[in-house]
């Protein structure tokens, strides 16, 4: 069993803090590269949506604290982390299909690879949480 609320508190408000930024920071440019940009690359801008969906998902989920949410907040970041790993492996594969640089691209290189890390840092906080 978990103790929900301690998700969100201590070095858990710098974790909400930055996926909060990060939520903000990815929507804002999926929605300007799906506005401006589709045609150019609409495989890179659609995963940039994703991302941004999945990082709004783990801020309110860390942020509300409660045992449904840290369910919540664990398949996000898992999701988040395996996404990163996948997208940013293939933007190297197909690099065609990545002409502008996303979140999850290049494993966040764009992002100073804050990408690469949030997942890891947020499961171990989850994780640092727990009760056993």
């Amino acid at each position: 069993m978990a103790d929900a609320s301690a998700t969100k508190h201590g070095p858990g408000r710098i974790l909400i803090a930055v996926y909060g930024v990060f939520a903000l920071a990815a929507t804002a440019r999926a929605a300007v590269q799906i506005a401006t940009q589709f045609s150019v690359a609409p495989i890179a801008y659609v995963l940039s949506a994703v991302a941004a969906v999945i990082y709004c998902a783990a801020t309110f989920a860390l942020a509300k604290a409660t045992i449904f949410s840290r369910r919540v907040a664990t398949v996000a970041i898992v999701v988040e982390l395996v996404g990163v790993l996948a997208i940013g492996a293939f933007s190297y594969t197909a690099p065609e299909d990545f002409p502008d640089a996303t979140v999850w691209s290049h494993f966040g290189q764009g992002y100073g690879y804050v990408p690469l890390v949030l997942p890891v840092l947020g499961l171990l906080w989850l994780r640092r949480t727990a009760k056993d």
